[in-house]
């Protein structure tokens, strides 16, 4: 009986074998390796194709780097440099979405839709916030090739209001070719308490400045598992990793005793700073023996006439960017040592640069907690000098003076926004120990970040697609420097690169520069070009506008042609309408949010816009005895608000650049339900408060059960942000906004947060929009 069974088995078998040969024309009696699998070929990776390692700094500017000609300490990089090339001639975009589209895309950042910032959508194609579908990225082109994708740190090349939990998700990195994700999707985050989103989903920080927790650390933890993890699993295969830095963006914060260290290194001031870096760059080579230093920018005061007290603020606001970035520095050794220690180095292509020039967003004074005075609570220097151990801390949120940008900018003019050199010019460096045969050589070319994708492929020995996921791709804009890495003295490129940001403008041309300083709202028209002959003044300090007219006119038709080519039309330099009018249109006619526990962290952008109007918050809970915990909190411990529950009682603290108003209920807690909340009224005037007053300007009532059950009156509110760390309910996820140790989760019963707002919101919008400039 049973093997008559297996017969009838084995005949059955026989039978569809038999037919499965008819049907595919008798392959399933050869053996597998004879078969052609009807399953697509995975694609294969050119012979010797590199890895790449990009290390993106944000707002470091040219002369930073001290291969460059700073003092700060950067070994690593340096080590880098003089074993492969320097670029003297790198120019990026003057801001860093923008910057990041060029270098991603390997078009002009308006080509594909990022003219300005990924904070905000004109409308117009130039404008859109968001990298063009048609315009594939270096991970898309990468991926038809074998190549793994991997990218850590600052994307900034998505639509903030597109970086809530339901995306889309299409701008994200992992919809833009990269496999794996891990970073922030804004424009800056704290560096001791980050935003960070793995792939697709917000997360905490694994850490806490307490606890020792930098975010440098983190992303390089984060590459080099990436990188380990493919080593593990396909060695075999080429991968890209994009290493995007926080540093030396604001809030400039590193460790404590790498800032203090810096003190006695700039004790001397921007001026002798100055001076000092172009005798280093003349020594290096970096600059011409003839390069002459430009006048100090515009509103930049002499170190010597300012006070005792200026000087030290300022030496430590420089301390913490130098501190900054020689933390970076120490931490990028790792990596490299990693890649060594794997047996990846040597066929490793490492590219490090900046995406700008650094930053003028300090203003002329500095910051320590920048938060305090974009919302109208000023830090006059006595202020300043009793916080300056804060500087650099988690208590801060710093940005250094418009000197010591200049001083970073060495020897150019301006600064990043700006067109000029300051902003558009920065540090490119370039290691391939198994492709360079050059060691410590310098490269003079003008090199652009658009023509880093060509250089790529080329060096890779593969073409562009026409076709991403069958949308046809605009053709690449860039061109490829790949002969420059073998070969001195290659020319520079052969076509013409303009520049444009908020009404800058600028062209450069076979050598020659024309370039156009912008005054906000003032007309076009009034615009003074300005020329200069960039292979003889590297630091444009002579103009030689009047010397050589039809030169400049031929330029300024140059540019005027190719910003209609790039989608650079119409010029538009309003900051304010351009955040509003986009915060407006998201948020559209919504005034009511409902909010459950268990949801993920809400990014500011897509949270309730309560700034500058009346609102109330109402929390639906049960509490036991001896409940507690906060109920919602948006942003951290530079500003913020949080409505909790402490010692048993409600309370509401309103964090204005780290002064706390409180309000707290005159009754304690009763358990059962409640509903726990705040009514803040933004009351109004006939007249302006009295010079000094801070009275009046809103009201703040806890109510408990619909009931009032305490108030306070203040003159400060969020006037223009409320934060740039987002909103948690149930918890504080971030640094603390108030008195309290985060995240102190609520112990009771949440059932669900409401918060509306009121028709009565009066933005001020070239404030909103001088705010947002200090977030890029």
């Amino acid at each position: 009986m049973h093997s008559r069974t297996n017969r009838r088995r084995h005949q059955g078998r026989d039978r569809v074998s038999a037919t499965n040969q008819k049907t595919f024309g008798g392959r399933i009696g050869r053996t597998i390796a004879d078969s052609k699998p009807w399953w697509p070929e995975p694609p294969s990776a050119p012979a010797g194709a590199p890895n790449i390692l990009m290390v993106l700094f944000d707002d470091v500017g040219f002369s930073d780097f001290g291969c460059y000609g700073s003092p700060i300490a950067t070994p690593t990089i340096d080590k880098l440099a003089a074993e492969g090339l320097r670029y003297t001639g790198f120019h990026t975009t003057a801001m860093c979405s923008t910057t990041r589209a060029a270098l991603l895309t390997g078009r002009n950042h308006h080509s594909v839709g990022v003219g300005c910032l990924a904070n905000f959508d004109s409308g117009y194609p130039g404008y859109r916030g968001k990298i063009a579908k048609e315009a594939g990225t270096l991970a898309e082109m990468l991926r038809a090739h074998a190549y793994r994708n991997y990218m850590v740190g600052k994307w900034h090349v998505t639509p903030l209001t597109e970086t809530g939990a339901t995306g889309p998700f299409d701008g994200w990195p992992l919809g833009r070719g990269f496999d794996r994700f891990y970073g922030f999707l804004d424009a800056e985050t704290d560096q001791f308490s980050p935003e960070l989103v793995s792939d697709n989903t917000p997360i905490d920080a694994p850490g806490t400045f307490e606890t020792g927790y930098h975010l440098t650390e983190d992303l390089i933890d984060q590459a080099i598992r990436f990188i380990a993890d493919h080593a593990a699993d396909r060695p075999e295969l080429p991968w890209l990793t994009w290493v995007a830095l926080g540093a030396c963006h604001a809030p400039h914060q590193a460790p404590m005793d790498i800032i203090k260290g810096y003190d006695a290194t700039f004790a001397h001031g921007w001026d002798v700073e100055r001076e000092q870096r172009m005798a280093r760059q003349k020594a290096m080579g970096i600059v011409p023996e003839t390069t002459d230093m430009p006048p100090r920018n515009d509103g930049v005061k002499p170190w010597s006439e300012h006070t005792p007290d200026e000087q030290r603020v300022f030496t430590r606001l420089q301390a913490a960017f130098a501190g900054m970035l020689d933390h970076a520095d120490r931490h990028l050794k790792r990596l490299i040592d990693f890649l060594d220690a794997s047996g990846q180095r040597d066929n490793t292509l490492i590219l490090v640069l900046s995406d700008n020039g650094a930053s003028q967003e300090g203003g002329p004074l500095g910051f320590i907690n920048a938060m305090g005075p974009y919302n109208f609570r000023l830090e006059p220097m006595p202020d300043k000098v009793k916080k300056i151990d804060d500087i650099g801390g988690p208590n801060s949120h710093s940005n250094f003076p418009h000197g010591w940008a200049m001083a970073s900018n060495t020897p150019l003019r301006r600064y990043k926004q700006n067109t000029h050199g300051g902003g558009i010019r920065d540090p490119f460096v370039v290691s391939w120990p198994k492709r360079l045969p050059a060691r410590g050589e310098l490269r003079h070319q003008f090199v652009h970040a658009s023509d880093l994708v060509p250089t790529l492929l080329d060096l890779i020995g593969v073409e562009a697609p026409a076709e991403i996921g069958g949308l046809k791709q605009m053709p690449l804009e860039g061109e490829s420097f790949a002969r420059s890495l073998t070969e001195p003295g290659v020319p520079s490129k052969s076509s013409p690169q303009y520049f444009e940001m908020f009404g800058h403008r600028g062209i450069w041309h076979q050598g020659w520069k024309a370039v156009a300083y912008h005054p906000p709202g003032k007309p076009f028209d009034d615009d003074k070009w300005e020329l200069f002959h960039l292979d003889r003044d590297f630091s444009e300090a002579h103009d030689l506008a009047e010397a050589e007219p039809t030169r400049l006119a031929e330029l300024i038709e140059m540019w005027w042609a190719a910003a209609e080519r790039h989608q650079v039309l119409p010029l538009d330099d309003r900051f304010g309408p351009r955040f509003a009018e986009n915060a407006a249109r998201f948020h559209g006619a919504r005034k009511h949010f409902v909010f459950h526990r268990g949801m993920g962290h809400v990014p500011t952008d897509v949270a309730p816009d309560v700034r500058s109007r009346s609102y109330t918050i109402e929390a639906h809970v049960e509490l036991d005895a001896g409940s507690e915990g906060v109920l919602i909190a948006h942003g951290d411990m530079t500003s913020g608000y949080s409505l909790y529950i402490k010692n048993g009682r409600l309370v509401h603290d309103l964090n204005i650049g780290g002064h706390h108003h409180v309000v707290t209920s005159e009754q304690t807690l009763q358990p059962g339900p409640r509903r726990l909340g705040v009514k803040v009224e933004r009351l109004r005037r006939t007249e302006p408060p009295a010079k000094g007053s801070r009275t009046g300007v809103s009201r703040y009532t806890l109510t408990i059960d619909g009931e009032p059950a305490g108030s306070m009156e203040t003159g400060l509110a969020f006037h223009t942000l409320i934060s740039w760390s987002g909103l948690d309910i149930a918890r504080d996820g971030g640094s603390p906004v108030s008195h309290y140790d985060a995240p102190f989760e609520f112990t009771g019963r949440m059932l669900r947060v409401e918060v509306s707002m009121f028709t009565d919101q009066e933005l001020d919008g070239e404030a909103v929009g001088n705010v947002e400039m200090a977030r890029q």
